[in-house]
């Protein structure tokens, strides 16, 4: 365990804090650009920063990390593309606050409670690193795919007017989530003899055409080219409105702290729970959730923010990366001969303090940069709609060429767009299916794992649920989709 000394005196040092400043700029303009993602800017430090000094290479990253996680924020609120799958969530309630002219506030909320996400992620880091991978460590491939169930499980909350469509969202995306090579077979799955489906469909074509181009066919076909989005301006907004929220943010970031530490899992998962469970500890919201309550902002913000302190657990103390990121940056340590595990803490203590040093220095310019510099970024959302849309449709365009170089995924997000499109029109939420295109992967490769495994006992059945953490996720999950049947509502309605 470092001592606080050690770890403040990065913050003296002139040299690692400009290196960090510079890479949480870098991560506010990547973030918030869809289509560009933080995994993709920390893949290319790597070859930047081979030659760097360690802890430069690792301050510059850790500023990516932070910062461009937050600026995903940025675009899912303004102009309902989220920059990341786990801002997918603040789009629910920050564009609707956006359409309201409140973008000011929206993203005040969203700068703040990342910031206090951010903090509390790497005080778990520095606290719990130990006792939290212990228990990451004890989960099963059963135990993750009923975590994964349970994410998706909860559309019914993310879908206030109809569950059963928000299921049938879900499972349209884990069918999408299936195409390509099978992990256990080897063969093509659902790809219809189209070579470039074998590779299975990146999330980022879906997600900018589910809520990018959808979006932009939405404006298109209701016609009104010719008015303003409205206007930005700078509101007064109370300190003290905002930290109201700060006891539930404890809990949110509970939440994305352990959904963050099980590696595969990350911050799409940690902020769609956070945001179902939002919308049952809060008892009366500012506004309905999905028509901008700034408690939905809170809890998605909160939630994936605290998940980088999570998912740094089980990367340096088991050698298992917790996310995309993490596993971009276990190349970094193992580039500058560094060998992350049990013994890396004591072994390595110097570059456990470089990483508190530099995600706690970031997490200081994600709030200098979030309550400054976004803002100013917001003023696109005051262009008229004929000149945003074309503007749009070329960032949807770009950003789908961008993470492969593929015009293959330019087609995926226009086939993605109108099914977005298609689907809004008739009241189905896009967020499930984001959320299943996401988790399909992972649910699929360790519910097969886990009846394999299990089919090698006398009592199969019993093999698969005879441990608590199964038990209570499985009881979770079953809780959950009961209570959101229609029926049951009515009843727990009537009795109310």
């Amino acid at each position: 365990m470092p001592d606080v000394l050690s770890v403040f005196a990065y913050f003296l040092d002139p040299q690692f804090v400009l290196f960090v400043f510079i890479g949480a700029v870098a991560g506010l303009f990547v973030g918030a650009i869809p289509g560009l993602s933080v995994s993709m800017a920390t893949a290319l430090l790597v070859s930047i920063t081979y030659t760097w000094e360690t802890s430069s290479a690792l301050g510059t990253i850790m500023g990516v990390y932070v910062v461009g996680v937050f600026s995903g924020a940025l675009s899912a609120i303004l102009i309902n593309i989220p920059g990341a799958p786990s801002s997918v969530v603040t789009t629910l309630d920050g564009f609707p606050l956006s359409q309201r002219g409140e973008a000011y506030k929206a993203l005040k909320y969203a700068t703040i409670y990342s910031f206090i996400g951010t903090l509390f992620g790497f005080a778990a880091l520095w606290l719990l690193v130990k006792p939290v991978s212990q228990i990451a460590l004890k989960f099963t491939p059963m135990d993750y795919f009923l975590l994964a169930l349970f994410g998706l499980a909860t559309v019914g909350s993310l879908t206030a007017r109809n569950f059963s469509k928000g299921l049938i969202s879900a499972l349209l995306g884990l069918v999408f989530s299936m195409v390509g090579i099978d992990s256990v077979m080897g063969t093509p799955r659902l790809t219809f003899g189209i070579y470039d489906l074998q590779a299975g469909i990146n999330i980022v074509p879906a997600l900018v055409g589910l809520f990018g181009f959808s979006e932009l066919l939405l404006v298109i076909s209701d016609g009104e080219f010719n008015l303003e989005t409205s206007q930005i301006t700078k509101a007064v907004v109370k300190t003290k409105d905002i930290l109201k929220h700060f006891l539930h943010s404890i809990y949110y970031g509970i939440i994305g702290i352990f959904i963050g530490a099980l590696p595969g899992a990350g911050g799409p998962v940690a902020s769609f729970i956070a945001y179902s469970q939002a919308k049952k500890i809060v008892k009366n919201p500012s506004v309905p959730f999905g028509e901008g309550a700034v408690e939905g902002i809170v809890a998605s913000e909160t939630a994936n923010n605290a998940c980088i302190g999570g998912a740094l657990i089980p990367m340096l103390a088991l050698a298992i990366p917790g996310d995309a990121v993490t596993a971009i940056i276990l190349s970094v340590f193992y580039v500058h001969g560094l060998r992350p595990g049990p013994m890396f803490i004591r072994t390595n203590p110097d570059m456990f303090r470089v990483i508190l040093a530099g995600g706690l220095i970031a997490s200081g310019f994600l709030l200098i940069l979030g309550l400054l510099v976004a803002p100013r970024i917001s003023k696109i959302i005051t262009i008229p709609k004929k000149l945003l849309l074309p503007i749009i449709a070329v960032l949807c365009v770009v950003g789908s060429l961008a993470c492969n170089n593929r015009l293959f995924d330019v087609g995926l997000m226009f086939f993605f767009g109108l099914l977005g499109y298609l689907m809004r029109k008739r009241d189905y939420s896009v967020a499930p299916m984001t959320l299943a295109i996401v988790l399909g992967g992972m649910m699929d490769s360790n519910f097969r794992r886990a009846i394999s495994l299990a089919s090698s006992e006398d009592h199969p059945f019993a093999a698969l649920f005879n441990r608590p953490i199964t038990l209570i996720l499985l009881a979770l999950v079953l809780f959950t989709i009961i209570t959101n049947i229609p029926a049951v509502k009515r009843f727990r309605l009537h009795r109310s």
